[in-house]
């Protein structure tokens, strides 16, 4: 089969831990890998914001990525691409026109709003992944929400016209369903981990003698480390690594890094709180693996890609009920949910499992055998193949010519 996948503002080539590059990027980048191991022609056309990005390039994981040119090339927040979305709209109708996909599968609600308007002259079907949607964001930032504010009712148009959607957690199925979608067209297509490269057997970080909680995430507010910083005040002999933003020497110019230095400051606790800023993503796993349990303590989150890599590494979650969390992690199983800003419960969860050793190793074998049985990116890249069959004409599907 031959995909187009479009991607509008999460390379699969950005660098993991700055703002708008998260979870997004690896789902994009490991589906695309995952589904040409499969065997199928899979093309990911993404925004160029580099003016040093060539046209094309191939990956080694066996897809090609195009550059599309739709407005400057740089960086451009991601909440500020609307007015360009008509370039990158001409852009993929041309290349179609020429070269046409059996599938496109569309990634945020942009990238949809795009992909709908360029397939439909040519009748191309069009899977739809929010990835996140405008009412939950709404819901939680309030006034703080940067969305357009044309967000909300394009992602229900949005909706209503996609062949199939692929959501990334049973909780986006109920609130696309709030949003009067039809759920006979709603499939869940997680993300998945490498479990090449996350896995409990591996070098780890070196740590003192100190217990060690780790979290990951881009530093923007609802990622909630100010509440795991707050639960250090009950958790005496143990430190807190917070990974994710810019690199470490440019920290002390991140706003949200300050703001949490200040709130451990604050608190007493500063000396057992440490900020890495980004690191690669092959020094991932030996942090992960270093930690005796890994903290996840959003507001809201779509889906989370953390506490997949940290059972597939062993490693005990202790993470807030919401979103796509409470999907990945059984709780009592692989670890513990807790409720959203609560940081006695975090601090209760965390001390529980610190205190007992033979649980930790207990949680940590449950979700390294989940992590492979249910999130397997050749796993996913099957679940999709299936959404997309529904999706396109048979005779696609069956491999005859279609007229």
């Amino acid at each position: 089969m031959k995909i187009s996948m479009v991607s509008e503002h999460a390379s699969p080539l950005a660098a993991l831990g700055e703002v708008d590059a998260g979870g997004q990027n690896v789902h994009v980048a490991e589906l695309s890998a995952g589904l040409a191991r499969a065997g199928h022609e899979v093309t990911v056309y993404t925004r160029r914001d580099d003016p040093d990005q060539p046209d094309e390039l191939t990956m080694p994981g066996g897809y090609r990525v195009i550059h599309v040119p739709a407005g400057p090339p740089r960086h451009v927040p991601k909440d500020e691409l609307l007015p360009f979305m008509g370039e990158f709209t001409r852009f993929l109708r041309e290349r179609w026109e020429l070269d046409r996909p059996d599938v496109v599968h569309a990634h945020f609600w942009m990238s949809g709003l795009a992909s709908l308007m360029a397939a439909r002259p040519a009748g191309i079907p069009v899977v739809q992944t929010f990835h996140a949607l405008g009412v939950v964001k709404r819901r939680y930032q309030g006034a703080h929400d940067t969305s357009p504010s044309e967000r909300i009712g394009l992602e229900r148009l949005i909706g209503r016209h996609a062949a199939r959607i692929a959501a990334t957690c049973s909780d986006e199925v109920f609130e696309l369903v709030r949003m009067g979608l039809p759920r006979s067209r709603m499939s869940v297509v997680p993300c998945g981990v490498d479990l090449t490269m996350f896995t409990p057997s591996g070098p780890k970080q070196p740590r003192g003698n100190r217990y060690r909680i780790v979290s990951v995430g881009r530093l923007v507010p609802r990622k909630g480390f100010d509440v795991a910083i707050a639960a250090l005040r009950s958790l005496p002999e143990t430190e807190l690594v917070i990974v994710g933003g810019p690199r470490e020497g440019e920290l002390a110019e991140d706003p949200e890094a300050r703001r949490l230095l200040r709130f451990a400051a604050e608190l007493g606790v500063d000396d057992r709180v440490r900020l890495t800023g980004r690191i690669t993503r092959t020094d991932m796993p030996s942090l992960l693996r270093s930690a005796d349990v890994v903290v996840c303590t959003p507001w809201y989150e779509p889906f989370g890609i953390v506490p997949l890599e940290a059972m597939a590494c062993g490693i005990p979650v202790v993470a807030s009920a919401v979103g796509g969390l409470t999907d990945t992690i059984v709780d009592g199983v692989t670890g513990t949910h807790v409720p959203p800003r609560r940081a006695d419960a975090v601090a209760a969860a965390v001390r529980r499992l610190l205190s007992d050793a033979a649980l930790r190793d207990a949680y940590g074998i449950a979700g390294a055998d989940r992590a492979r049985c249910r999130y397997s990116w050749d796993r996913i890249a099957a679940d999709a193949s299936r959404v997309y069959e529904r999706a396109v004409p048979t005779a696609v599907v069956s491999g005859e010519e279609t007229g």
